[in-house]
C-alpha cells in the first residue's frame, strides 16, 4: 500500500481534519440558470418552435430535465449504482469511505466511496473538469464542499442537477442527450433494462458492448430484476450503434432560415414565422413536388411576406426529401428570373409615359443587332398575335413587345430601376444584361423578387424586409449574393404610386391574361390578388410572384443543380403551390382564431383617371381603362395590316458563309415574310426585282454585302434588311438574276 493511499484512507476516515476556508458554491438556481444546451431553437412568432440547431459541436446536451421528467426506474438504477445510501448522508456516505480505506489498505479493488454529492461537486468545479484526476489536496477540498453543499441544497436539488451535468457515452452529457441519442425517447419513457444500461455508462462511459452488458445484468441483479438480464445484449446493440437515435428533438420546419439566424447555444429565437403557414408551406411545396418527378422537377422554394410590415411569415427553402441538394437554400439562390421582371418595365414605362396601358406594341418577329451578334426574341407560344395594347401583353406575357419596351427604354434605365426596387444582386452594366434583361436572363432570388413585388403592393414604395415580429429589433440574417440589400437600407420611392396601380390593376384582370392562360387557371384567385408566372431559358427555373392586399408569396420550382424541366410552365409548376398558400392566407380558420381576408382591390391614388376606349380597328373590344392623368384618350388606332409583314429571314446584319464543298445550285436562300404578302408585292435586292413575294423564290447567294427589300404593289419601299455574304475558299460562280428564281 502506498503511502498516498494510506494518507487518503486515514482523511477519509477522519472526517476533513485540514482547516479549509469556506468555499463559494452557486445555488441550484444559478447553477440551473448558467446550464447552456448544445443547441439553439428557432421559434415562431407564437413561440412554438420550428427548427433546433445544433451549436455546440464539442459536446452534446439538450435542455434542462426537470426530476419529475425523469422515469423513476431511472433514478433507482443511478442510486443503487453510484451512492445506495445517497438518502442517509449529508454529502460524504463515511461507511462507504471506511470500506474504501479498508480495501485500499490490503490493495483490494472495491466500488469507489465518492458520492453523488460529491461527484456533483466536481462536475460543478472547472477545474475538476480540465485535469481529469483529482490531487489529495483537490479530493479534501471536494468533500469538504460535499458537505457544504447538502447544507444548502435539497436531495432533489442534488440529483436533478446531477442528471443534467453528469456525462454518459461519447459526447453525451445530462440525462436528455443520452436518452434521446441511446434510445430514441424521452427520461421520462426510460425501463428498467434501458435505465441500467444508462446508469452503468456513468463510471464507464466508453465500455465495449459486452463490459457494458455484464455490468448492467449485474445492476439489474441489484435491483430485484434479474429476469431483464435476457436479451440485455441485443438492446445495448441497438442502442449503442444508434439504431434506436432520434435526431431531431424538435420540428424540422425552417432549417435554411435557422442556419442564418441561429449563432448561440443554448439561443431560443423567436422569428416573424407562422408556424401553422410554415408547416402548411413545407407541406404544399413537397406534395406538388412529388406529382412533378417524373418531369425532372425535384426543388423548389416559397416565401411569404407581410406588406405592410415586411415581416417574413414563411421561408421554405428546399423540399427536403426529395432533393439532392436540400442544404441549399432556394429562397436565397441566384436563378433566372424569366418574365417575372416584365411587370417592372412596364411599370417604368408607364411611369415616363412612354406607354399606357391602352398603347399599342407590335407582337411580330423581331431581330435585334448587338455586340454578341443577332438577338431574335420569341414568344413562349410560336404565334404572333399583331398589334397588342400593353395591357394584353403584359397579363399575357408576350416576349417580343416587351423587348421593344426596353428598347425604348434602354437596358442602363431600366437596370438603375431594377436597383431601386432591391435588385442589387444585378452587378453587370445595362449593356452586359442587353435587351433580354426584358425577359428575365438576369440571375435573381426568391428573396429579392418577393420584396419587389411587394412593393408594387405598397404603391411602390420600398422597404426593407424583417425576421421578428412586433417591430422588435430584427437582425440581419443574411448580407450577401440573393441576400444583399434586402434587410437593411432606408425606405424609398421605386415607382410612382400611378405605376404601381397601373401595373398592379393589369396584373390582377382575368380577361387580359385570358389569351394565355384562359379564364379558369389556378391563378383565378376569388379574392384579389395580383400575379405574374415567368419559365426561364430552357425551362430551368419556373415561378409564380404575386401579392394580395395583405401579403406577397414568391414560388420557384426547378432543379438546385440547373438541369432543365420537362415540359414544365408557370402555370402547371410554380402556381399550383402559389395558389394553395393563398388560399390558406385567406380562407381563415376559426379554431385558431384567424379571421377570414376577402382581400379587395387598391383605390386609385392621385394622378389617374378612368376612360372608356375604342380601337380602330377592333382588335381589342372598347373596356374602361386606366391612365396617368394627361395620358388618357379614348380611340387607340392601330396601324394597317401590312406593318405586320416584315423580312422574316435573311435578318439584318447577317453574315452568311458559302461551304465550297457544296455545290452552289444547292445553297440557294429562301425568303421569308413574317406574314402574308399583300397583292403585288415584290423582292428587290440591290435594287434590282426578284419576283413576286407571292412566289416561292431561292436565291443564290453571292459573295458580298447587299441590301433586300419588300416594296408593295406601287414600288412603295415597306422593310429593307442588309446582310453579308463570306465565300470562306474556293471560287464563286457568278450568276444572273434570272438564275436566282426558282
Amino acid at each position: 500500500m502506498t503511502v498516498t493511499r494510506l494518507w487518503i484512507a486515514l482523511l477519509l476516515l477522519a472526517g476533513i481534519v485540514v482547516p479549509l476556508p469556506a468555499l463559494a458554491l452557486p445555488s441550484f438556481e444559478e447553477v440551473k440558470a448558467a446550464y447552456t444546451p448544445s443547441e439553439a431553437w428557432l421559434l415562431a412568432r407564437d413561440g412554438r418552435q420550428l427548427q433546433s440547431l445544433r451549436i455546440d459541436l464539442q459536446i452534446r446536451r439538450y435542455p434542462w430535465t426537470r426530476l419529475e421528467e425523469v422515469s423513476t426506474a431511472l433514478c433507482r438504477a443511478v442510486i443503487i449504482s453510484e451512492d445506495k445510501r445517497f438518502y442517509e448522508h449529508h454529502g460524504v456516505d463515511w461507511k462507504a469511505a471506511g470500506n474504501a480505506a479498508w480495501n485500499n489498505f490490503w490493495n483490494t479493488r472495491t466500488r469507489g466511496a465518492s458520492t453523488l454529492t460529491m461527484q456533483l461537486v466536481g462536475l460543478l468545479e472547472e477545474e475538476g473538469k480540465r485535469h481529469g484526476r483529482r490531487s489529495l489536496l483537490e479530493k479534501i477540498s471536494q468533500t469538504s464542499a460535499a458537505l457544504q453543499l447538502e447544507k444548502s441544497w435539497t436531495k432533489k436539488q442534488i440529483l436533478e442537477a446531477y442528471l443534467n451535468l453528469v456525462n454518459f457515452r461519447g459526447e453525451y452529457q445530462g440525462i436528455a442527450a443520452m436518452s434521446q441519442n441511446l434510445f430514441g425517447k424521452w427520461p421520462d419513457g426510460l425501463n428498467e433494462q434501458e435505465s441500467a444500461l444508462a446508469a452503468v455508462q456513468i463510471r464507464s462511459p466508453n465500455s465495449s458492448l459486452q463490459v457494458i452488458t455484464k455490468r448492467a445484468c449485474t445492476l439489474l441483479t441489484e435491483m430485484g430484476r434479474k429476469s431483464e438480464c435476457e436479451n440485455l445484449s441485443s438492446l445495448a446493440y441497438l442502442a449503442l450503434t444508434g439504431n434506436l437515435r432520434h435526431d431531431e428533438i424538435s420540428p424540422s420546419l425552417a432549417p435554411h432560415l435557422a442556419h442564418k439566424l441561429l449563432t448561440i447555444p443554448g439561443q431560443q429565437f423567436r422569428s416573424s414565422l407562422d408556424g401553422d403557414l410554415q408547416s402548411l408551406a413545407t407541406q404544399s411545396l413537397h406534395r406538388h413536388l412529388a406529382d412533378l418527378t417524373r418531369q425532372n422537377v425535384h426543388d423548389g422554394a416559397v416565401l411569404v411576406l407581410d406588406n405592410a410590415s415586411g415581416e417574413v411569415l414563411a421561408w421554405v427553402g428546399s423540399s427536403g426529401d426529395l432533393s439532392a441538394a436540400s442544404e441549399v437554400d432556394g429562397v436565397t439562390a441566384l436563378r433566372q428570373a424569366g418574365s417575372t421582371l416584365k411587370p417592372f418595365l412596364y411599370a417604368l414605362a408607364f411611369e415616363n409615359r412612354s406607354l399606357t396601358p391602352a398603347s399599342l406594341i407590335e407582337d411580330a418577329p423581331l431581330t435585334l443587332e448587338t455586340g454578341n451578334g443577332l438577338y431574335h426574341p420569341q414568344n413562349y407560344e410560336p404565334q404572333y398575335q399583331g398589334w397588342v395594347s400593353a395591357r394584353m401583353a403584359l397579363a399575357g406575357s408576350l416576349n417580343v413587345p416587351a423587348v421593344k419596351t426596353l428598347v425604348r427604354l434602354g437596358p442602363d434605365a431600366f437596370l438603375q430601376r431594377l436597383h431601386l426596387l432591391g435588385f442589387d444582386c444585378l452587378k453587370k452594366e445595362g449593356d452586359w444584361y442587353g435587351f433580354s434583361l426584358a425577359l428575365g436572363s438576369a440571375d435573381v432570388s426568391v428573396l429579392i423578387l418577393a420584396n419587389a413585388y411587394r412593393t408594387l403592393a405598397n404603391g411602390g414604395r420600398w422597404s426593407p424586409l424583417r425576421v421578428t415580429p412586433d417591430k422588435t429589433p430584427s437582425p440581419v440574417p443574411c448580407t450577401q449574393d440573393g441576400c444583399i440589400g434586402v434587410f437593411t437600407g432606408p425606405d424609398h420611392t421605386a415607382f410612382i404610386p400611378g405605376a404601381a396601380f397601373l401595373v398592379a390593376n393589369i396584373l390582377s384582370d382575368p380577361s387580359a391574361r385570358a389569351g394565355t392562360f384562359g379564364l379558369e387557371s389556378w391563378l383565378a384567385t376569388p379574392y384579389w390578388t395580383a400575379v405574374k408566372t415567368g419559365t426561364s431559358k430552357d425551362m430551368r427555373d419556373n415561378w409564380c410572384a404575386g401579392f394580395s392586399q395583405h401579403y406577397t408569396v414568391v414560388v420557384w420550382v426547378g432543379n438546385a443543380e440547373g438541369e432543365p424541366m420537362h415540359n414544365v410552365s408557370g402555370i402547371s409548376g410554380a402556381a399550383p403551390i402559389w395558389r394553395e398558400v393563398m388560399d390558406w392566407l385567406h380562407r381563415g380558420d376559426p379554431t385558431l382564431a384567424r379571421p377570414k381576408d376577402s382581400s379587395q382591390p387598391p383605390d386609385p391614388p392621385f394622378g389617374i383617371v378612368q376612360k372608356t376606349i375604342r380601337f380602330e380597328p377592333p382588335k381589342e373590344p372598347s373596356r374602361q381603362e386606366w391612365f396617368l392623368a394627361g395620358t388618357e384618350r379614348e380611340v387607340v388606332i392601330a396601324a394597317g395590316n401590312q406593318s405586320l409583314a416584315r423580312i422574316d429571314y435573311p435578318a439584318d446584319g447577317s453574315i452568311l458563309a458559302l461551304d465550297p464543298d457544296i455545290p452552289p445550285q444547292r445553297q440557294r436562300l429562301p425568303l421569308h415574310l413574317s406574314a402574308p404578302a399583300g397583292p403585288g408585292w415584290q423582292w428587290h435586292m440591290d435594287n434590282k426585282p426578284l419576283g413576286r413575294v407571292d412566289r416561292k423564290l431561292l436565291w443564290l447567294p453571292q459573295p458580298g454585302h447587299h441590301r433586300l427589300t419588300l416594296a408593295d404593289g406601287k414600288g412603295k419601299e415597306i422593310d429593307a434588311v442588309g446582310f453579308e455574304v463570306r465565300a470562306l475558299s474556293g471560287k464563286s460562280d457568278k450568276v444572273t438574276p434570272a438564275d436566282n428564281v426558282d
